[in-house]
C-alpha cells in the first residue's frame, strides 16, 4: 500500500505505542516509534514527520515540554497530544504552546485517524506556504538581477544548473556588477534557501582579525578575547557562506580556508580540537586570480578548489542593451523609496548618454546616478541636468544598435547638435530595420542585435510608427 504520510509515535507505554502504530499502519502511514521524550527528539532530529502524536505524561521530559522543543526544531510541526488526564488546563497549554489538537485516552480509532488525516492537511498546506514563499523570494531576488541581454542570459542559465549542486562557485567580474546578487539567487534557488547567507567582505576585515572572523576564538586565545566567539562559517552551518573580494585573503588565512573546503572542518583560534560544518562556499573576485597565482599571491591549489564552477559576470559595458530596463527598475525603486513620481520613460538625449557612457562602476554607479537623478529632478522626467558632468561632456559615444564602441565624434564647432544626431540615426535604424522584417519587432530585434523587450521600449520611447 503506498503511504500516506509518516508518523513519529512517542509514548512511554509498549502497549500503547504498539496499537498506534498497528492503527496507523493499516491506514497506509509510515509509522516509527519513541519510547521517551527525548528519543523522540533525537529520531525528529533526523528526519522530519507529517504528523507526530506524543503522550503528555512521561518519564524525564514531558509532553509539553518536548512539544517546545520540537517547534523550535520545526515551526510548522503538527503535534498531537494524547494524554489520560485531558484536563482542560492541559488542553490549552497544548495549544497556546503550539499543539495541532490534543486526544484523551483511553480514545477511539476514528478520533486518531481523523485527528492524524486533519493534521496532514495542515502539514501539506504548510509545504505549500513554503515553497511559495522560497518561490517568491527567489522571484525578488531574480527580479533584482535586470539582464535581458546575451550574456546575463548565459550567467541566469548558469545560476539555475549550478544552484542545486553544493559545489563551490567562484563568481568574477569588476567591482558593482552585482556579484554578490548572483551569490544571493544562487542560494534562494538552493537546497539551503531556508538557512543562512552570511556575507563577508574581505576587504572590510583587518587582516590580523580576518581569521577569528571566519573562524572564531576560545576565550583568552589572544589579547582581547575576554568571550568565546563562533566564526562566520559556524553562522553560516547548513547554509552558504559568500567570501567576497577573495583575492584579498593574506596567505595564511588562504591554507586554512583550503582545509575548510577540503576537509568541510575548522578549528578555532586557541582550540585544538576541529569542528565539522556543512556550508556551501561561494567566492567572488575583482581581480585575475589566474594572474595572482602566477605572481605567487594566491595558491594555486586553493584557487582550482573555488573555481570549481566559474562565473564570469560582464562589465555594464558589454552589456548596454541592459542600460535602459535596469534605469527604469531604478527610478521605479527610488521614486518608491523618495514619494518621488519620475517619469521611467527616459527622454531619448538622456537614453543616448546613458547608452554610451562607459560605466566604469558598472551597476552601482548607473543605480547611484539614477538616485540622485530622481531625487534632485525639477520636473517630472530626468533631464541632462539631473546626470553628473562626466556624463554630459563625454565627447564620443559607441555605435547604439549593437553596444559596439565605433566612435561618432561631437564636432561643437561646426555647430552639430549631437544627440539630435544621435536620435534621428538610432530611429532610422529602427525604422528600416521594422520596414526589413515587416513590421515584425522580434525580427527586427534580431537584425539589430538588441533584445526585443529593449527595442519594444525604444520604439515607446521615440513613438516610432513603421513608415506606410
Amino acid at each position: 500500500m503506498a503511504k500516506k504520510g509518516s508518523v513519529l509515535v512517542v509514548d512511554d507505554e509498549e502497549i500503547m505505542r504498539d496499537v498506534l502504530e498497528t492503527l496507523l499502519s493499516a491506514e497506509g502511514y509510515r509509522v516509527d516509534l519513541a519510547k521517551t521524550g527525548e528519543e523522540g527528539l533525537e529520531v525528529y532530529g533526523r528526519r522530519s514527520y507529517d504528523v507526530v502524536l506524543l503522550d503528555v505524561s512521561m518519564p524525564g521530559m514531558n509532553g509539553l515540554d518536548v512539544l517546545g522543543e520540537l517547534l523550535k526544531t520545526d515551526a510548522d510541526a503538527v503535534v498531537v497530544m494524547i494524554t489520560a488526564y485531558a484536563t482542560y488546563d492541559t488542553a490549552i497549554a497544548a495549544w497556546e504552546r503550539g499543539a495541532f489538537g490534543c486526544v484523551r485516552k483511553p480514545f477511539r480509532n476514528e478520533q486518531i485517524t481523523e485527528t492524524v488525516a486533519e493534521g496532514i492537511k495542515r502539514r501539506r498546506k504548510e509545504e505549500e506556504r513554503r515553497s511559495l514563499r522560497r518561490a517568491m523570494s527567489r522571484s525578488v531576488e531574480r527580479d533584482s538581477i535586470i539582464g535581458r541581454s546575451e550574456k546575463m542570459r548565459g550567467v541566469f542559465s548558469l545560476v539555475d544548473q549550478v544552484a542545486p549542486a553544493r559545489s563551490t562557485v567562484l563568481i568574477m567580474g569588476e567591482s558593482g556588477t552585482g556579484k554578490e546578487l548572483i551569490a544571493k539567487a544562487i542560494h534562494e534557488q538552493s537546497p539551503r534557501a531556508a538557512k543562512t547567507f552570511v556575507p563577508v567582505n574581505s576587504t572590510n576585515i583587518p587582516s590580523e582579525l580576518l581569521e577569528s572572523e571566519l573562524f572564531g576564538h576560545t576565550r583568552g586565545a589572544f589579547t582581547g578575547a575576554v568571550a568565546a566567539k563562533k566564526g562566520l562559517f559556524e553562522v553560516a552551518d547548513g547554509g552558504t557562506i559568500f567570501l567576497d573580494e577573495i583575492g584579498d585573503i593574506p596567505p595564511e588565512t588562504q591554507a586554512r580556508l583550503l582545509r575548510v573546503i577540503q576537509e568541510r572542518e575548522f578549528t578555532p583560534l586557541g582550540d585544538t580540537a576541529p569542528r565539522k560544518v556543512d556550508v556551501r562556499i561561494i567566492a567572488a573576485t575583482n581581480i585575475d586570480l589566474k594572474e595572482a597565482v602566477r605572481q605567487g599571491a594566491f595558491r594555486e591549489d586553493l584557487y582550482y578548489r573555488l573555481a570549481v564552477v566559474p562565473i564570469d559576470l560582464p562589465p555594464l559595458r558589454e552589456r548596454r542593451e541592459d542600460i535602459l530596463a535596469l534605469a527604469q527598475h531604478f527610478i521605479r525603486k527610488y521614486n518608491e523609496e523618495n514619494n518621488r513620481t519620475v517619469s521611467d520613460q527616459i527622454a531619448p538625449d538622456v537614453l543616448a548618454l546613458m547608452e554610451t557612457y562607459q560605466w566604469p562602476g558598472n551597476v552601482r554607479e548607473l543605480e547611484n546616478v539614477v538616485e540622485r537623478a530622481v531625487v534632485i529632478a525639477p520636473t517630472p522626467e530626468i533631464t541632462r541636468a539631473c546626470l553628473p558632468r562626466e556624463m554630459t561632456e563625454s565627447p564620443t559615444i559607441g555605435a547604439i544598435a549593437g553596444g559596439s564602441d565605433a566612435g561618432v565624434a561631437l564636432d561643437a564647432g561646426r555647430g552639430v547638435n549631437f544627440y539630435d544626431e544621435v536620435r534621428r540615426f538610432e530611429i532610422d535604424l529602427i525604422r528600416r530595420a521594422l520596414e526589413q522584417t515587416g513590421g515584425r519587432q522580434s525580427r527586427a530585434a534580431r537584425l539589430l542585435g538588441m533584445n526585443a523587450t529593449t527595442l519594444n521600449s525604444k520604439i515607446k520611447t521615440y513613438s516610432i510608427q513603421s513608415r506606410p
